[in-house]
């Protein structure tokens, strides 16, 4: 990493544990502000795990969080609530609500930062333009294609207007053309946002061209040297 860019994720000594099984870790990573790292390795390795830990959703059984400088988690003290982080989480298959049009899913995530009304309203627009899905504003989850629901899911993810994407494998229930439109799409609007992304996948080939470098996890959940 260079020194002159700000480590936009820097973890020291992460592990995760599920009562005494350790599923991922240790773990020492950091990835610079503005880089698009592929994180592979097999299933059960600890790649999405790694994800949740960085998103708060999972806490250390060791180790530290930082993100652009700031202690965000640390083994057995204080933790930064996932929604005070700047970090936005797309998930393999979208979950996303089966109750609510594209537009409410939008608005939800909006009001919960305190953005409502009208400014709500034309901002969810702003969102789903940004992603190509302008028109669909009242169909609800479950009528939407395979790309349409991945594009809404990370339209929902850069509502909270994160500084940090995290992917995990976002492009697997996709057919061979909507993943390779969706991986262009995510890297323009990485470059565009200025966004820092750590990017998971098990078959690097479908992304290590947008990326800035690859970096393996072990099957025991620990990482490797990077190669870019």
């Amino acid at each position: 990493m260079s020194t002159r860019q700000q480590a936009a994720i820097a973890i020291r000594g992460l592990t995760v544990q599920a009562g005494d099984k350790r599923i991922m870790g240790p773990v020492d990573l950091d990835v610079a502000e503005g880089e698009h790292v592929l994180l592979v390795g097999p299933s059960g390795s600890g790649k999405s795990t790694l994800l949740r830990a960085i998103a708060g959703l999972e806490a250390p059984a060791a180790g530290e969080v930082h993100l652009f400088g700031r202690t965000v988690s640390v083994a057995g003290g204080a933790s930064v609530a996932p929604q005070d982080r700047e970090v936005g989480l797309l998930f393999q298959g979208g979950a996303l609500w089966p109750h609510m049009t594209v537009l409410q899913t939008l608005l939800f995530v909006l009001k919960r930062r305190g953005v409502t009304g009208a400014e709500a309203t034309a901002r969810a627009h702003e969102l789903l333009e940004l992603v190509d899905l302008t028109g669909i504003d009242g169909q609800k989850a479950p009528t939407l294609s395979g790309g349409e629901a991945q594009r809404l899911s990370l339209a929902r993810a850069l509502a909270s207007e994160p500084r940090i994407l995290l992917l995990d494998e976002p492009l697997g229930p996709l057919d061979a053309p909507r993943r390779a439109a969706l991986l262009d799409q995510l890297s323009g609007l990485g470059t565009r946002l200025g966004l820092t992304v750590l990017h998971v996948t098990h078959d690097p080939g479908e992304a290590e061209r947008v990326a800035s470098r690859t970096v393996s996890i072990s099957d025991e959940g620990t990482l490797s040297a990077a190669s870019r």
